[in-house]
Order: C-alpha cells, then structure tokens, then sequence
C-alpha cells in the first residue's frame, strides 16, 4: 500500500473510531481499504442509476407526454399540471416544487440522501432544458401508457441509487408520522386532488388518460424496485422438521434457516421447544412448496409473506443433481 492511500485509508479509520494517535495493524488498514473501494464502488454504481434514470425520466417526459398535456400523480403531476396552465418551463417547475421536499428528505431520512435528490432533481431539470428527445407519438393510449413506463422508469433506477426525483413519498412519510396515517392513504389523497384538478382545468378525457400514465409508472415502479421475481419467505412449524428441510434443500434447491422456538396453543399454554423452518422462494415455487408440505405433514402451521427485495444468501436457485 503506497503512502498516500495509507494515509486516506488511516484517515477514514480515525473518523469512524474518533482516535487520533494510534497504531493500525495490517489487517485493520487492509480492512479500511476495502471499505473505501466498496464506498468508491457503491458511489459509481449509484451514480449511474440515477444517470439512467434522469434520461428515462426526461424521455418519458418530453417524448410522451408534454406534447400531449399528459400528467402523473405526485410532484411530477404538480409540475406537470402547472407547465400545462401555464408559460413556465417545466425544468424551472421541477426544481421549484422538489425544494421543500429536499428538506424534508434531510431531515426525516438523512443528509446523504438529501444531497443526491439535489443532484438528480437538478440534474432531471437539466436533461430537460437541455437534451433534445423527438416526440414518439400522437396516440393517446400510447402516450399514457408509454410515457408512465418511461416517467416510472426514471423514479425507480433513481430509487435505486439512493436518490427520488419526485419527492411525493418524502411528504407522504413526513405526513404520515405527523398525522397517524399510513403512506398509501397519504399518496392516495395527493393524487386525488392532482386528478381532480387536472380534470377541472385541462378536460375529463386527459384526466383519465394521466391515470392511465400515472398506473403504468407505479407499476413500472415497481418492477424497477422489487424486481421481476416476486419473492415469498415461508416460516413452516411442524413436527416433521428435518424432512421438511431436506425437501426444501434437495427437491426446491433453495436455502433454509433454522431457529429455535416454543409453541403456545389454547388452554395447552407453552409447550416443547420447536425447531422452525424458514426459507424464501419465488412465488412460481409456491405451489410445489405447498404441494410437498402436503405429503410430509399436511397439519403443518405454514405463514407466508410478501418480500420486496433479496440480498446474499442463497437466493438464486441452484442446480440439482439428478
């Protein structure tokens, strides 16, 4: 290790362990220093998501739907709705109706969150202003349902680099701490009377038509964020533990985890200690699942969930030996 990485390396430490005179091992600069290329890397990878998703925003925007007076729910909507009624530019509108929801960011989630949304907000506006994309189509149906696609897009690579360009669920959070409600209640009601005006001032059928642009970006969003494959974690209390697992590992291919628990049931209270099964699957792979619990114990306690999102582990199924 040169001296001046040491030195970077040494630094970053000391910040984390707030010591100033002491001597590091080794291990402890190697460690630091894979820390830094791991901050260096995640920085980059994020940077380009929200590159990507700046310029499927903008295309979704000037390609779809201003030519068409289209709109979508949230802050997008709002600026949307406004460019439309009015002669002011839709980038100036972008950074203007987001300012407030920076701040909310820096304060209800973080600075570094706060600072990349400035960054992908301007940059969205930028893109905008600057970068010139030809109008796709005059079809309605498709302008609402591609330029959603797009808009969603753009809203879910930037999710993924750590960064919004639309600060509705910013507002949604903050609201919902302040009034006790849920984020989908919140959301719900700002895109009501995003619709509702938009139904007042530019006309019923191009309202519609943004709903239609506004639920093929949440759904697009979605995909973006939670992935193709929807995925399930199955808990599975049985007395037939062992065969269960073996199942799991040998005829699903998939990882478990084993934890210990004790069972209550009525007027019994608690009874033995219990091993419990959980593992994750795709939603696919659900029925086969079932249909295997079936045959080793069909009085098996089975709760299965939603998963929004998988890391490590052992996720991706592997090949089984035949």
């Amino acid at each position: 290790m040169n001296k001046l990485w040491k030195k970077i390396v040494i630094s970053s430490i000391r910040d984390k362990e707030d010591a100033k005179d002491k001597i590091y091992s080794d291990y402890a600069l190697g460690k630091g220093l894979m820390d830094i290329r791991i901050s260096i890397l995640r920085g980059l990878k994020d940077l380009m998501l929200i590159t990507i998703g700046i310029f499927c925003a903008a295309f979704g925007f000037k390609g779809f739907l201003l030519t068409n007076n289209f709109i979508d729910g949230g802050a997008t909507g709002i600026s949307l709705l406004v460019s439309a009624l009015t002669d002011i530019p839709l980038y100036f509108l972008i950074i203007l109706i987001n300012i407030p929801f920076v701040f909310l960011g820096y304060r209800i989630i973080g600075k570094a969150f706060a600072v990349k949304t400035a960054l992908a907000i301007s940059g969205l506006a930028l893109c905008v202003a600057t970068v010139h994309f030809p109008n796709v189509t005059n079809d309605n149906l498709l302008v609402a349902i591609f330029g959603g696609f797009f808009l969603g897009a753009g809203i879910g690579f930037s999710v993924r680099g750590g960064a919004v360009i639309d600060g509705t669920e910013v507002l949604a959070i903050f609201l919902s701490r302040k009034l006790g409600t849920t984020i989908g209640d919140i959301i719900i009601i700002i895109n009501i009377v995003i619709f509702s005006s938009a139904a007042y001032y530019l006309g019923i059928e191009i309202a519609l038509y943004s709903m239609i642009t506004y639920l093929a970006a949440s759904r697009t969003l979605d995909f973006i964020i939670e992935g193709i494959d929807e995925y399930n974690g199955v808990t599975i209390i049985s007395s037939h533990n062992e065969e269960i697992r073996q199942m799991i590992i040998n005829q699903l291919g998939r990882g478990v985890t084993i934890y210990k628990g004790k069972g209550g049931f009525g007027k019994k209270g608690e009874t033995r200690e219990m091993d419990i099964v959980y593992t994750v699957i795709t939603r696919l792979e659900l029925n086969k699942l079932n249909s295997e619990l079936e045959k080793i114990d069909p009085n098996a306690f089975v709760v299965t969930s939603s998963v929004k999102d998988t890391k490590g582990g052992m996720i991706k199924k592997r090949r089984l030996k035949h």
